[in-house]
């Protein structure tokens, strides 16, 4: 790993600034080609480490006790760089803690198969078995809006299965990256099996997607991104998890007060920067007057203010022009019809919490993924309709369903073109250990969480042997 200071960048350097201040809070290494193919080179020069499955785990949960004593730290260097509040970065630091210690749990995972070989009319007595080993190289590319845990998402797996891991996170937020990678040191893990770059993203993927010894290219970010990606990765594995624009659906039977809450929280949580945060509600006509009314109320509970004051409930999106776009976005569809219920204020980066009602569906605020604490209310008729406005986006990564109604939940789950369907819950609620993962522009199928990351980071290998029991 190269860190700021080092002399190969003391040349090229890129400064890391608080969104909410403007204030420099780092300064980090600007990696160029040359510098990333040569730490790829570095850790494939010879065979990583062979750390036992006892040993992983061992490091993992060191890393996760190493997370918990330094929990203030880390959230407050994450608030710093990502604008996110203190409530929410001390958040993803306990999510970490149990995507780590999971992780750990899972070293025993173990899908080994044993097949028979004296079938059929060309059967042998033998026995094959089956059992997975690394795939190699893992590079991985993760975005601002969760810098802690999206790195360990993409770490864990790979200690856990002794596959080496090169990441770069996002330039937006990239002091919270190489802390964790100090952290892993600390714990036990040898460089060999992970490397963390910093630099201009463009040149690091080219390397990424074209450097021989790279077997997984592993993305999460935008779709616009991700397609470009996977057309240049060619002859290699690639898992990408894009955006969302996921729906909460309120049926007319379901109680309006619970749902106005779990309408507040997904959409404000995380300054509703998250790909499964609530960025359509989608609300029955019938009770969508008392709805608002209820989600006006939990709205004003919400303190938008300094991120690392303690009070504070929604910090800034990552930057001004982000919060421009969606002040823009927002202006837009009050401008097509939608009624302002709440917000609608900016300062520089910082955003209050707004809710828009009657927004239509065309407009640009709920076409495409708006990355911020915005609530948009759009009214149906029927449950046919609901699904229709749910899947007339092109993602499709996880939804909401409020309602009591068996008939209905069972429509949407065989007829919503999503990843996720949650029933009184947000859509971004999932377990550390569950798949998770989207279809049209969401993704290509492939799921994340510890599990399945750890089967897409390792290919199985047969074996076998003589048998001569039948």
């Amino acid at each position: 790993m190269w860190i700021a200071g080092e002399a190969q960048f003391a040349a090229s350097m890129l400064d890391v600034h608080d969104p909410y201040s403007g204030r420099l809070v780092g300064r980090v290494p600007a990696a160029g080609k040359e510098q990333v193919t040569e730490a790829i080179e570095r850790m494939t020069r010879q065979s990583p480490p062979k750390l036992s499955r006892q040993q992983r785990s061992v490091i993992l949960r060191r890393i996760a006790d190493i997370i918990r004593r330094e929990t203030d730290s880390l959230a407050r260097l994450n608030t710093a760089e990502s604008g996110l509040c203190l409530k929410d970065t001390r958040y993803e630091a306990a999510r970490s803690i149990d995507v780590l210690n999971l992780a750990a749990d899972a070293t025993s995972f173990d899908d080994s198969a044993v097949f028979p070989g004296s079938v059929g009319a060309n059967g042998k007595p033998r026995r094959i078995f089956t059992h997975r080993e690394s795939i190699g190289l893992v590079a991985a590319i993760t975005p601002f809006n969760h810098p802690l845990n999206q790195v360990v998402h993409k770490i864990a797996p790979a200690i856990a299965t002794n596959t080496p891991i090169i990441v770069k996170p996002s330039e937006k937020t990239p002091l919270t990256a190489l802390r964790l990678a100090e952290i892993c040191y600390e714990a036990g893990l040898p460089p060999e099996l992970l490397s963390v770059v910093t630099g201009n993203p463009i040149e690091i993927a080219e390397v990424f997607t074209s450097h021989p010894a790279v077997a997984l290219l592993s993305f999460t970010g935008s779709p616009t991104v991700g397609k470009r990606l996977i057309q240049q990765a060619g002859y290699r594995r690639v898992v990408v998890e894009l955006g969302g624009n996921d729906p909460l659906i309120v049926m007319e039977d379901a109680d309006v007060e619970a749902a106005a809450e779990l309408a507040a929280n997904g959409a404000y949580g995380n300054s509703g920067q998250r790909c499964t945060a609530v960025k359509r509600i989608l609300v029955q006509r019938g009770i969508a007057d008392a709805f608002v009314a209820a989600l006006e109320r939990r709205t004003q509970r919400f303190v938008a203010a300094d991120p690392a004051d303690e009070r504070t409930d929604i910090g800034t999106v990552i930057d001004e022009p982000a919060a421009v776009q969606i002040a823009r976005r927002i202006a837009d569809a009050i401008g097509a019809g939608a009624r302002l219920v709440a917000g609608h204020r900016r300062d520089g980066a910082l955003l209050q919490p707004t809710i828009l009602d009657h927004v239509p569906t065309g407009c640009e605020l709920v076409a495409e993924e708006t990355f911020g604490p915005v609530a948009p209310v759009i009214r149906f008729d029927g449950i046919d309709e609901a699904v229709s406005i749910s899947n007339g986006t092109r993602y499709g990564l996880s939804s909401a369903i409020c309602t009591n109604r068996i008939d209905w939940i069972s429509r949407f789950v065989s007829d919503l073109r999503v990843g996720s369907v949650n029933v009184w819950e947000v859509p971004g609620y999932r377990s550390e250990a569950s798949p998770f993962g989207g279809v049209k522009d969401s993704g290509l199928g492939c799921k994340e969480g510890v599990v399945e990351a750890m089967r897409l980071y390792t290919t199985v290998k047969t074996l076998s042997l003589p048998w001569p029991h039948p």
